[in-house]
């Protein structure tokens, strides 16, 4: 049989193989001759596209042996120790459900509820005991010691949807019955069958690094770290942000919209307006609420600082909260931090030698940190405006004065970090952490991530205003993750309010815009494993029309993104 040729992207070398090799035959026979990754392979990118080791040769290609160094290395690995999850909670309580809910900085947290509801929708979880948690952790790591090889096979939608309804997985039927096919891939292990969006490890025997501890009504599924996979990673229990998390989730559930399927339905059944509705009524709440608490603290409060990652909706979240100041009559006044970088011969470089702008060091704190003081003792300043295009600040009578109903308004990536400004008295100051919490979940055991739903957000908005084509905002986002985890995750417990800037409604929103921004990315594109990625992820969700999008109000945050806001 006549054999093809296959490029190699990790060895520069063609391989020459017959058809139906796998991507696993190759790597082994490839081993023999010559190293090829210097961590545990677990999938593979094949013409840029994502791929599990036991997909066969059928034509040429290119081909990226991964691990767990590559992000979609590790979302391989973190779904396949989900299944392994599933599948114990599956054995040792058949009358329940595992739910996989959101994202923590310490891993995954899940519950295992009841399949009954609370009178208001909320979920009935059951409370596991530490000696059940311990029991569940045993048993998944003899299943890893088993090295029990993962499978995939075709199912019909009736079949699924029997299978699921015996296991509880009514959020999973919802959505399958929503997506519009007759047939699923589906995975099995071991006699259990479930759905997940991207490929697997060949077999359980990869995932020997994770943990579960308890944490709060469930636990937290820990798997490896990024750069030391033998360790998990560290216990956070960040309590304000896993509380925002744990609200938007109940609230979700309340509102009968727990997971991707019950979504599409209402936009399918024309009611998504409704819910629009809703869900900018509580952002509304939720904005009057950090206003009386700033107004509380009235007699001491001066400067409010907020603080988020990219495409949290700071900016909105400024406006808003300063016209709810304002009904309680206080008198917002808006300073930009980014007036406050030092001059650019001073501002310090990265490990490549380029102008670092995140570093705290980039600020000029002596002027901030003066200028704020001066202000609180009832003196006049003049605010200095930052030329980027000239890189310095200069000083052009822009002079400000705090009276008695004043206070001040400031954004910016440090505004939660207390060493910002180290010789302001911490009692004058209120901080609010804003973020697109989403605890809507495609399913029952696969989540959506948070930074999925704020580098949506942001490709649409630099397309729109920047003129960023989709594939330079994709490129960009991990060096921007990065400043996050450096800049901003670690002090959100800082924050003395958190605002979750995330709709429930949303992700049809983004869909209608994103989708076609993605699909502009060409397969030789570095970017397209990512576009690819979030375009199987948005086929699951159904877009809204432009005439429900008209139905988003002109103050509504996603304006902020997609255009017509009128703040």
């Amino acid at each position: 049989m006549e054999g093809i040729r296959i490029f190699c992207e990790n060895t520069s070398s063609y391989e020459k193989v017959l058809i139906g090799t796998t991507l696993s035959d190759l790597y082994a026979r490839m081993c023999q001759s010559k190293g090829v990754l210097d961590e545990q392979v677990l999938a593979a990118l094949v013409d840029n596209k994502l791929a599990s080791l036991d997909y066969k040769f059928i034509n040429p290609h290119n081909v990226r042996f991964i691990g767990y160094s590559h992000p979609d290395g590790r979302r391989t690995y973190i779904r396949s120790l989900c299944f392994v999850l599933q599948k114990v909670v599956r054995e040792m309580f058949p009358d329940k459900v595992l739910v996989i809910d959101y994202s923590l900085p310490s891993g995954l947290y899940c519950e295992i509820r009841e399949t009954r509801t609370m009178e208001d929708g909320r979920p009935c979880v059951y409370f596991l005991t530490d000696n059940e948690i311990e029991v569940i952790e045993e048993r998944m790591r003899q299943i890893v010691s088993a090295d029990i090889p993962f499978g995939k096979t075709m199912m019909s939608l009736e079949e699924c949807c029997r299978i699921f309804e015996r296991q509880h997985q009514t959020e999973k039927v919802n959505l399958l019955k929503t997506m519009g096919r007759f047939n699923y891939n589906v995975y099995t292990l071991d006699g259990t069958v479930d759905t997940f969006y991207g490929p697997l490890t060949p077999s359980t025997g990869m995932l020997t690094t994770f943990n579960l501890a308890g944490f709060n009504d469930g636990f937290c599924l820990q798997y490896p770290m990024e750069g030391d996979t033998d360790k998990v990673l560290p216990m956070k229990r960040q309590s304000k942000l896993a509380t925002a998390l744990k609200e938007h989730s109940d609230w979700c559930s309340i509102m009968g919209v727990r997971g991707v399927g019950k979504l599409n339905d209402l936009v399918l059944s024309g009611g998504v307006v409704d819910l629009i509705n809703l869900s900018e009524a509580l952002h509304e709440r939720k904005y009057a609420d950090i206003a009386d608490q700033i107004y509380a603290r009235r007699g001491s409060v001066k400067i409010v600082f907020i603080a988020g990652p990219s495409s949290s909706g700071k900016t909105s979240t400024s406006k808003r909260l300063a016209l709810q100041c304002r009904i309680l009559g206080l008198n917002p006044r808006i300073i930009e931090l980014d007036n406050y970088f030092v001059d650019r011969e001073f501002t310090p470089r990265d490990e490549n030698g380029d102008y670092d702008f995140e570093a705290l060091e980039a600020m000029d704190l002596d002027l901030l940190g003066r200028q704020l003081n001066e202000l609180l003792e009832g003196k006049t300043v003049e605010i200095p405006r930052f030329d980027f295009v000239e890189g310095r600040k200069y000083f052009e009578g822009n002079f400000m004065q705090l009276h008695e109903k004043d206070i001040l308004i400031m954004e910016g990536i440090h505004a939660l970090n207390p060493a910002m400004i180290p010789g302001v008295d911490p009692a004058k100051v209120f901080r609010v952490y804003a973020s697109a919490l989403t605890s809507l979940s495609i399913d029952e055991n696969n989540n959506i991530s948070t930074s999925d739903n704020r580098m949506l957000r942001r490709m649409i908005r630099d397309n729109r205003t920047r003129g960023v084509i989709p594939e330079n905002t994709i490129m960009r986002w991990q060096s921007v993750r990065r400043g996050e985890n450096r800049n901003i995750f670690p002090f959100q417990e800082y924050a003395d309010a958190i605002f979750n800037s995330a709709h429930i409604f949303e992700l049809p929103v983004l869909k209608y815009y994103a989708e076609p921004l993605l699909r502009r990315i060409p397969p030789h594109s570095p970017a397209y494993t990512e576009a690819s990625r979030m375009l199987k992820f948005l086929s699951s969700i159904v877009a809204l029309s432009p005439a429900e999008i008209a139905a988003i109000p002109p103050t509504s945050i996603l304006r902020e993104f997609i255009d017509g806001q009128t703040l």
